[in-house]
């Protein structure tokens, strides 16, 4: 009889090394970030290519229609128009791609809010109530104490230098009245020298010799 021969061994599958080696799958908000900058790069495309139509176009105006340079114009122009066309067809596929990556759960990862820095926004609302409670009344008492104490430092005032001031004021008022006199006088003089009569009269009297009595 034949014996049983014993299981043989069973080597560990080894997993390929190197360029061999199987790429991992790429998540679905990486495949949805990558639609995403397909789409960007595809409109830059679109943005250069229209531009470039712009100055052919502005190109052409300014070209005769039987001028033998308008027909490479119209060439190229109609190869910008094409590719203009593929890449429309390209952003329409683009855009059924970015839905359909956008339906995987996970795909899309929305930008957590900004977080704040500082206090919260009650320290400052309770700031605000205890700075009108508290600095307010206290603002109030200080300024009535500082007028109390200029009341004070007026109601103090010198006697000495308040007789002074008065004396002082007695003096302007007695020379003002001088000056005028002086100026009343002199309106007077003025108006006497300036008449015919008074001149004449004046005039006559110092004509008039001195008599000097003989004993």
């Amino acid at each position: 009889m034949q014996g049983t021969s014993a299981p043989q061994p069973v080597a560990p599958a080894v997993a390929p090394v190197g360029p061999f080696a199987a790429r991992a799958t790429p998540s679905a908000s990486a495949i949805y970030e990558g639609f995403r900058a397909q789409r960007r790069e595809l409109t830059n495309q679109l943005d250069e290519l229209e531009g470039t139509r712009r100055e052919i176009t502005s190109q052409l105006e300014e070209v005769p229609v039987a001028a033998p340079e308008r027909k490479p114009l119209e060439d190229r122009l109609n190869d910008v128009d094409s590719r203009i066309k593929a890449v429309d067809q390209m952003l329409a596929g683009n855009a059924a791609q970015i839905a359909q990556a956008a339906a995987i759960p996970g795909a899309v990862v929305e930008t957590p809010p900004p977080v704040r820095q500082g206090p919260p926004e009650e320290a400052y609302v309770l700031g605000g109530f205890f700075m009108i409670l508290v600095f307010f009344p206290l603002s109030i008492a200080l300024a009535r104490r500082i007028w109390r104490r200029s009341a004070a430092v007026v109601t103090s005032f010198p006697r000495e230098l308040s007789d002074r001031l008065a004396r002082l004021e007695q003096a302007t008022e007695a020379t003002s009245l001088e000056v005028e006199r002086i100026g009343e006088g002199q309106r007077f003089l003025t108006r006497l020298f300036t008449e015919g009569e008074g001149a004449r009269v004046i005039g006559a009297g110092a004509a008039q010799p001195i008599e000097t009595k003989r004993p």
